[in-house]
């Protein structure tokens, strides 16, 4: 059996209101493979993505996800597949290269610096500088990154910060995670990947990340959502995405299919209307498209 196959653009996954999807995807992943050593990571992973669409990549403990994270930002390079940039082949073998193809990465811990306020973190190591002498540099133009601080932060409708000149320690997880993907907006990505959005958030601040990316998706990006809760994913994503023991079980659109079906995808059981032959199973309402699964 064919552990993964190549998607059809298009065939799984437009957004809750818009048409269906067609052309090239802003992303594409064709047999990915990646090993550490003797532990085969990711097995011939497919995995795509469209603009204006938002995916939520799930699985496991150990499925490969934050692996195949790592691939797309050229933390971890993949050892053998084919990357495609809005239809064009590329590589990406450094985080530089994935920054430069418009890919940017909102990891788990954030990245963020506490001592610092919010322009600081959000200009950090590429800050504006204003002339003074000419031939000798210049100082940091504070005014001009405030302004553009604000402009991007009233862009993704963030209104719970009272000053952007407030340091990072003091402000809740929500708040950061919005201030983490602010500093990627300001690079102007295409794809914006999100490791753990939602981890360890109260309801108010998981309520404020949800909506975030749901901006994110009106900015006409393409967005990538980890996570292990699936009442976050199937709220603010448009199709689901189920990587299993290093290879792709699934796609599924999520108007039409049910957490019980991704869950079944994700442990590898079989229930519900997925009994039954292989004929029957891969009819099942909100099955896009079933890979490998039960093995």
């Amino acid at each position: 059996m064919a552990e993964s196959t190549t998607p059809v653009p298009g065939e799984g996954g437009p957004a809750a209101s818009g048409p269906a999807r067609a052309g090239e995807p802003r992303l594409r992943l064709t047999g990915i493979n990646k090993s550490f050593g003797a532990v085969k990571a990711l097995t011939d992973v497919d995995f795509e993505v469209f603009d204006q669409e938002v995916v939520g990549l799930v699985g496991d403990n150990g499925a490969g996800k934050s692996t195949l994270i790592k691939v797309m930002a050229g933390v971890n390079p993949a050892d053998s597949g084919q990357i495609f940039m809005e239809g064009r082949p590329v590589q990406i073998a450094t985080p530089n290269d994935a920054t430069r193809l418009g890919i940017e990465t909102v990891y788990q811990d954030l990245a963020l610096c506490d001592n610092l306020d919010v322009v600081s973190n959000l200009y950090l190591g590429r800050e504006d500088l204003a002339p003074r002498i000419p031939g000798v540099g210049g100082v940091l133009d504070e005014n001009e990154m405030e302004a553009r601080t604000l402009e991007v932060l009233a862009q993704l409708q963030v209104t719970t910060l009272k000053s952007v000149r407030t340091p990072v320690a003091a402000l809740s997880g929500g708040q950061r995670q919005s201030i983490a993907v602010a500093k990627t907006i300001l690079r102007k990505p295409k794809v914006v990947l999100l490791d753990e959005p939602t981890a360890a958030l109260g309801v108010a601040q998981t309520r404020q990340v949800l909506n975030l990316i749901r901006r994110l998706r009106e900015r006409g990006l393409a967005v990538v959502v980890i996570s292990h809760n699936l009442a976050d994913v199937f709220e603010v994503v448009d199709r689901v995405i189920v990587l299993r023991l290093g290879k792709r079980a699934g796609s599924y659109d999520v108007r039409n299919t049910t957490p019980e079906q991704v869950v079944s995808a994700i442990t590898g059981a079989e229930f519900g209307e997925l009994l039954g032959d292989e004929s029957s199973a891969s009819d099942a309402p909100g099955t896009v498209e079933r890979e490998g699964a039960g093995t």
